[in-house]
């Protein structure tokens, strides 16, 4: 398995840095994997110099990001029709207030590994839970450590979906609706739910509670008031399906909620496709069986 990393300049800047804690969180787990990262130069520098995962023979070095490094990363999430250079998501560890996190290159790598269907991780929680869903989807045992990534019924939900994907996320609701329930609180904006209690009421849910708290509507600011639950470490997990293919006149709106989550990027998991979202929940639902 392949994975392209990156990190802003913040992330590596001192030991306690974010892609150090991640590392040393992780470091097992990578090597258990025999996971292949693929490391623009900066940060492959930061590693090299760290003495975290020395010797690892999938650590392989890519240009600085100014040499092309990071577009190098999104040409390989798309396929280069040689499985060697072919990833499976990217780890870019993003610094909210980085101009860079919005140059053209960090801007599609996030696009294609959505419209790919593959992880891009954004945050140290978000890295840190896909390594230990992979860990369980290879048969290995739960990683302690990774237990309050998964303590669901003390942490909030949101549920995000743009218009084209609403369906998508009603469709997964209902499958996972029992997982999806544990957690303590879910919450939503306006439309997408509506639909998700009219759901839950279906399925026997009081229905004189709310599955789902619903937020504003997108356009009127409901991703601006879950990115303040998310800033206020109130919201721990976030499943946003993103339709990649068409404008978005509350774009502003879409990345505050984005870089709140990475502004607090070892206490929020993002994901942002449908394929992503459904390997989490049955990896999660392995998890809880094993423990």
């Amino acid at each position: 398995m392949r994975l392209g990393l990156a990190a802003n300049r913040l992330h590596h800047f001192g030991e306690d840095a974010a892609l150090f804690r991640w590392l040393r969180a992780c470091e097992g787990g990578i090597r258990e994997l025999g996971l292949h990262l693929h490391t623009v130069g900066r940060t492959f520098d930061a590693i090299a110099a760290s003495g975290l995962l020395a010797d690892h023979a999938g650590l392989r070095r890519y240009p600085y990001g100014r040499e092309g490094g990071l577009m190098k990363l999104v040409a390989e999430v798309v396929g280069l029709g040689e499985p060697e250079r072919t990833l499976d998501g990217a780890i870019y560890l993003i610094d909210p207030v980085d101009p860079s996190s919005t140059f053209p290159e960090a801007v599609a790598l996030k696009r294609q590994c959505v419209i790919h269907g593959k992880p891009f991780l954004a945050t140290v929680a978000s890295a840190c839970d896909w390594i230990e869903m992979t860990r369980v989807d290879a048969g290995l045992a739960p990683d302690p450590a990774a237990d309050r990534l998964h303590a669901f019924e003390s942490q909030t939900l949101a549920l995000i979906a743009h218009d084209a994907m609403k369906p998508q996320m009603l469709a997964y609701a209902a499958e996972h609706f029992d997982l999806l329930s544990r957690f303590a609180r879910r919450v939503a904006t306006g439309t997408t739910g509506q639909r998700l209690n009219e759901l839950a009421w279906s399925r026997g849910w009081p229905q004189d509670q709310a599955w789902a708290h619903r937020y504003e509507s997108g356009p009127m600011g409901g991703d601006a008031q879950i990115a303040d639950l998310v800033l206020e470490r109130r919201c721990q997990r976030a499943i946003f399906f993103e339709d990649p293919h068409v404008a978005r006149q509350h774009e502003a709106d879409i990345q505050l909620l984005e870089r709140a989550v990475t502004t607090v990027t070892d206490d929020a998991v993002c994901m942002t496709s449908p394929a992503v979202a459904q390997r989490w929940a049955t990896a999660a639902v392995a998890r809880a069986r094993r423990r």
